[in-house]
């Protein structure tokens, strides 16, 4: 390797690290799904139970939306801070996301309705507790 192809592989090593040059997240706003979002001052970022994609998301998202209930008119906020009850891979899903509120919450109930459709309810319980006595 001659010595200018050296240099040139520092120096384009040296912006990768800097975070100089034609980058793909060189913008900020082209991170945030919800890039206009508008934080009230002293908006304080209720505890949510994190949500990893294993019990029913319809459950999750009313859980959500009571912590929340005070925003319930604001969507982007309602989207902007749903991230903050996701954990492991249903993050991945949130981030791959381009939607509105209301779309969000229908896709997320249908990313994990398995959940939903898997586990027994109430009276599937108790049909099978009394097969069992």
């Amino acid at each position: 390797m001659e010595e200018r192809e050296k240099f040139d592989l520092i120096e384009e090593r040296l912006r990768a690290i800097e975070g100089i040059g034609d980058y793909p997240f060189t913008d900020m706003a082209e991170l945030c799904l919800v890039p206009d979002v508008v934080i009230p001052p002293k908006f304080k970022v209720p505890d949510f139970d994190k949500y990893k994609g294993t019990t029913c998301p319809k459950n999750h998202l009313m859980m959500y939306c009571q912590k929340m209930r005070a925003y319930s008119k604001d969507e982007k906020l309602l989207m902007h801070f749903f991230q903050e009850s996701l954990a492991g891979a249903t993050i991945t899903w949130y981030t791959n996301l381009e939607a509105f509120w209301k779309d969000m919450m229908a896709a997320f109930i249908r990313q994990y309705q398995y959940n939903t459709d898997m586990a027994p309810d109430r009276t599937q319980l108790q049909n099978m507790s009394k097969k069992e006595h």
